[in-house]
């Protein structure tokens, strides 16, 4: 498979996958399913950020590339993180799937910059759904948390229509691989839990990359974490930052996943920058080899700052927004 195993200098622009938000237009009301936006129809190609028959952003490759989605003989259901965070007034706990500036952005973002990752050696599917504000993660600070849980759970509703619609309109029996980033992965997770670990299913299914939230290692019970590059029918997840930080939020006493996505083990050991294919900056218009190394260090990814012009002088510790590309 033909990945971009990891960092651009992060365009320094956190905007890309929508991690900051305005916290000005967050949703100061209760949730209310009767309020919330239209559910997405699967049939309509509008409601998919991408499908290989369209024409869209996952179909972008960086020069010396090819998009190879006509003669994949697997599919990858990817699902995206969160573009709704507050632009543009926007304080509802859940986006609509037919508001055409948010889908530019997420398409323009997250579909070009990860989704396409693996247009080399798969079919790409990626679905819209009615995403949960960003709010929805800090919403201990305004006692939202039930909303917050309710917001998540329709947009997870939606994920898992989505793929029962891929698997019966689409799949045709291939085998498949899930992909997700950061919100994404939160349904991601639910989905392999609820839909593939233990079931049929589970068979045809490559490898799944839980990216961008922590997974914790008693998560699934029939599915593995990945521990060799040749490994199939198991998952990969990280969380990539600065080398000596770790997240002050993180909990205490749980075990989490970790791959080194240079190495595809789960070893505490340094991979250098020789092992990096190659990362994506913000122009795409190039792959940039050896771009940083990356090492496993308990539960998160450490890497030292990217090889890339001006890295060195921003002081960024979270390189959340470029765990793919």
């Amino acid at each position: 498979m033909r990945l971009i195993p990891l960092i651009c200098c992060l365009l320094m622009t956190s905007t890309l996958f929508g991690q900051y938000y305005y916290k000005e237009n967050f949703p100061k009301h209760n949730f209310s399913l009767e309020s919330s936006p239209k559910a997405p129809n699967y049939s309509n190609p509008d409601h998919w950020a991408a499908l290989p028959e369209k024409e869209d952003y996952a179909d972008h490759v960086p020069k010396g590339l090819l998009d190879e989605q006509a003669v994949a003989k697997v599919d990858v259901f990817f699902v995206h993180p969160t573009t709704y965070t507050g632009e543009n007034g926007h304080d509802q706990w859940n986006a609509d799937v037919n508001d055409a500036v948010l889908n530019q952005k997420t398409d323009e973002t997250t579909i070009q910059y990860q989704a396409s990752i693996f247009n080399g050696s798969g079919k790409v599917y990626a679905p819209r759904y009615r995403q949960a504000h960003i709010h929805v993660y800090y919403t201990k600070e305004e006692g939202q948390e039930d909303d917050a849980e309710s917001a998540l759970d329709l947009a997870y509703q939606d994920v898992k229509a989505a793929f029962k619609y891929y698997l019966k309109h689409y799949n045709n029996g291939r085998p498949f691989v899930i992909a997700s980033h950061s919100q994404g992965t939160t349904h991601a997770g639910r989905l392999m839990l609820e839909e593939i670990d233990g079931q049929a299913i589970q068979e045809k299914m490559v490898a799944a990359y839980l990216v961008g939230i922590p997974i914790p290692k008693d998560t699934l019970k029939n599915v593995p974490p990945c521990a060799t590059p040749e490994q199939t029918g198991c998952f990969c997840a990280w969380r990539t930052f600065v080398r000596g930080y770790l997240p002050p939020w993180e909990k205490k006493n749980v075990d989490y996943v970790v791959t080194n996505p240079l190495t595809w083990s789960l070893e505490e050991k340094l991979a250098n920058e020789d092992l990096n294919k190659g990362g994506v900056l913000k122009k795409f218009n190039k792959i940039r080899e050896g771009v940083c190394n990356a090492e496993v260090c308990g539960n998160v990814l450490w890497i030292d700052r990217p090889n890339v012009f001006g890295a060195r002088l921003v002081n960024i510790k979270n390189f959340h927004i470029a765990d793919y590309n």
